[in-house]
């Protein structure tokens, strides 16, 4: 048996996704399973044992309609007996109808549901603290009696190489284990997705303040201005402990050096689910248009705990819908101060283990 599955989002989803192959290798173990994801978000699902190629989208697809083209045709040829369309847009829909596999599956759209051989209704409230997320992808391989049973927690894998240069790239900037380390995802992929700056530093002055960790922060090279930013406003004492310049140059450095930190706390993102998937404590802040019940993936209180600006203040949402939120999030935010986010955050600092 021959199953390709399609992810083509951003890093968080095509790591959550994973889940997916997984579920096929534990249903179907002899079968050859194949990962598409677009070519940026592929470190993130190296090494994974559950499934046997990445096929990658290149950007060249999107911009050349021949070279799309040429890609369908090759994946025709690979003669799939399964597809599993986790992203179910126009271009994964072509994947999926060229494939000719006799068998698809993706979520139900009315608009292309005849595409597929069968189409899954995605729930919109979670029977298990996994997440709607993590249920979903799991209601496209498994049946609603089958699938609370079968809850998996996407994993990331490193070699041994990779962990013990990033301890020893973290031991030549004086950051060893005798002191516990802090990632701060100071950051979101966009703006309405990161707390406002004066409100993250407050932030981070409670984290050195409540456990004298030393910290890192997560930033990409074109937000290192922002992130520049956010340091020059913590106070003198959170900065002896901030050390900028330390940061992973790729993204699989970056995974590597989270692997030695003690805990991730900051906006949610791909970074947070990254963290779970090294089996690291998270504390997650929630952007407002961002529905919390669909990313708060294994929250439990005590090792992976958030904030949502709707626990505090759900009368500013009223009967908005998500897209009518995204649209006032830089507003919103304004309203979730570091005074509503900074009790809940030093309870959780004093309660997990560093």
């Amino acid at each position: 048996m021959k199953i390709l599955v399609i992810q083509q989002k951003m890093i968080g989803d095509v790591l959550t996704s994973t889940i997916i192959c997984e579920a096929l290798r534990k249903k179907h173990p002899d079968a050859t399973i194949d990962y598409l994801v677009n070519s940026n978000t592929k470190p993130v699902i190296l090494e994974n044992p559950f499934f046997d190629q990445v096929i990658e989208f290149k950007n060249e697809y999107r911009d050349h309609k021949k070279k799309f083209y040429s890609f369908l045709k090759e994946i025709k040829k690979s003669k799939y007996d399964l597809v599993i369309d986790a992203y179910g847009k126009l271009e994964s829909n072509l994947i999926s109808y060229f494939s000719k596999a006799p068998k698809k599956v993706s979520f139900y759209k009315w608009y292309t549901q005849f595409l597929y051989s069968e189409v899954i209704y995605r729930k919109a409230e979670p029977i298990t603290n996994a997440s709607i997320a993590i249920e979903n992808r799991l209601r496209l391989v498994y049946s609603e009696s089958e699938m609370v049973s079968n809850i998996i927690n996407p994993k990331i894998f490193l070699t041994e190489a990779e962990t013990n240069a990033s301890k020893a790239y973290l031991e030549s900037h004086k950051i060893t284990s005798e002191k516990p380390l802090v990632m701060i995802g100071v950051l979101g992929s966009e703006m309405r997705k990161t707390l406002p700056f004066e409100y993250m530093a407050k932030v981070i002055d409670e984290i050195v303040f409540t456990t004298k960790a030393n910290i890192l922060f997560n930033y990409i090279p074109n937000q290192e201005a922002d992130a520049k930013s956010i340091y020059e406003l913590t106070n003198t004492n959170t900065k002896k402990h901030i050390h900028f310049n330390v940061f992973g140059k790729s993204l699989r450095e970056f995974i590597a050096i989270l692997f030695h930190c003690d805990m991730l706390i900051g906006n949610e993102g791909g970074a947070v689910n990254m963290a779970k998937a090294l089996d690291k404590p998270t504390f997650t802040i929630f952007s407002p248009w961002i529905i919390k019940k669909d990313w708060n993936m294994f929250e439990d209180g005590s090792i992976h705990d958030s904030v949502h600006l709707y626990d505090f203040k759900p009368e500013l949402y009223g009967n908005k819908t998500p897209k009518e939120m995204k649209d006032s999030a830089l507003e919103l935010y304004k309203s979730f101060s570091s005074e509503l986010i900074i009790p809940k955050l030093s309870s959780y600092l004093k309660n997990v283990k560093l």
